[in-house]
């Protein structure tokens, strides 16, 4: 389960969309968020799905990859689900006691869930299409018109990325700990939810020990080097915008006149 954390993991490509701007990707990513909240119709999510079942096709991320990435928050759905099936109120199809579906219920239910669904797939592909660096070269060029009234544009894109790109390095520590705890007689399964909580105890204190070393490592690099996120600061490799990318703006301004169009139309 915890391989399956799909989250800050990049995958190396060269397709159409690993070579877009980071800028781009990121606005796109923004606004697909926002489109997935002003929808209202289950035409909307199809206009959705198919615009991102054409993004993983151009990408050329493995559709098993991305999936998996949805296993570790199944529950979280699965409960969302459940608790708009059983309280939403109106047309009842079933009831048994104080518990009842309704119609209003398993719509609401259905809609939450599709919404949740195209909401994790379309964030992770953010990070699976971007580089580390060139997520930070994004968020820092996005954020640099705010350095006027005193805004860390640089400091705030380099937190940001390091705590996305240090996700996969902590899920596997996590991984590692909880292997060597086993191999030690510990049960992390049986057993009620408070001996349950209780079993995780052992995993947590070494996991927040290891992250401290894990940080202080880094730290301790990025003084040797000298590295001071300042204006001056130069890169190899500067972030321009080409043909591709006013096509992808293109596209994507295509898309978000859909959804807008059903919207007021539906």
């Amino acid at each position: 389960m915890i391989r399956d954390i799909t989250l800050g993991q990049y995958y190396p490509g060269n397709s159409w969309i690993h070579k877009l701007d980071p800028r781009i990707k990121i606005i796109a990513t923004l606004l697909y968020i926002v489109a997935l909240f002003v929808v209202r119709e289950f035409t909307g999510f199809i206009v959705a799905f198919v615009a991102l079942e054409a993004v993983i096709i151009i990408s050329g991320v493995p559709r098993k990859f991305i999936w998996k990435g949805l296993k570790p928050v199944i529950l979280i759905i699965a409960f969302t689900l459940i608790i708009n099936i059983f309280m939403i109120k109106g047309e009842v199809l079933w009831q048994l006691g104080f518990l009842q579906i309704t119609r209003e219920g398993l719509r609401t239910a259905a809609f939450m869930g599709i919404r949740l669904v195209l909401l994790i797939i379309g964030s992770s592909l953010l990070t699976l299409t971007t580089r580390p660096i060139g997520l930070t070269d994004g968020i820092e060029a996005l954020l640099s018109p705010f350095r006027k009234i005193g805004l860390p544009a640089h400091e705030l894109a380099m937190m940001m990325t390091i705590a996305l790109r240090f996700i996969p390095t902590l899920l596997e520590e996590t991984d590692k700990i909880i292997k060597a705890q086993q191999a030690r007689g510990a049960d992390f399964e049986s057993g009620n939810i408070i001996r349950r909580a209780k079993a995780l105890v052992p995993i947590l204190v070494p996991l927040f020990i290891s992250a401290f070393r894990i940080a202080q490592d880094l730290a301790m690099a990025m003084e040797a080097r000298c590295y001071g996120g300042n204006v001056k600061r130069t890169r190899m490799n500067e972030i321009k915008m080409g043909s591709r990318d006013l096509a992808a703006s293109l596209l994507f301004a295509a898309f978000l006149a859909m959804i807008i169009l059903q919207r007021v139309l539906l």
